[in-house]
């Protein structure tokens, strides 16, 4: 058996006031999963838990994402996530600070033969 990817969904979210990078971090996982319903599981005769979920988020500061935080969204399957350089912050115009944006990517593989 072999790790054979079978969806990739990506993400945005943002921080608008708190500049905070979990909550940003959340936004872009969850736009990603909300785009539509993951059926893959049962496409291919698996359970859910089955699913090997890699999600790459991009953000200016990733050290300030929590990603035990970032695991509970996802209701089944065995997420891996990782967080790197990327995204933006947008200096605020009328305050100090900024707005936080960060992207996601997630892909949804299964241990299977690769057709």
């Amino acid at each position: 058996m072999a790790k054979t990817r079978v969806l990739v969904e990506f993400g945005m979210g943002t921080s608008l006031r708190r500049q905070d990078y979990t909550e940003a971090a959340s936004r872009a996982l969850k736009d990603a999963l909300w785009h539509n319903s993951i059926n893959m599981a049962e496409l291919f005769g698996f359970e859910k838990s089955a699913m090997i979920i890699d999600a790459k988020i991009g953000c200016a500061n990733p050290e300030q994402v929590d990603i035990a935080t970032l695991e509970k969204i996802f209701p089944y399957g065995q997420p891996n996530i990782t967080v790197e350089e990327g995204g933006l912050d947008i200096d605020a115009p009328h305050r100090d600070g900024h707005t936080v944006i960060a992207n996601a990517a997630i892909i949804v593989s299964f241990d299977m033969e690769p057709a």
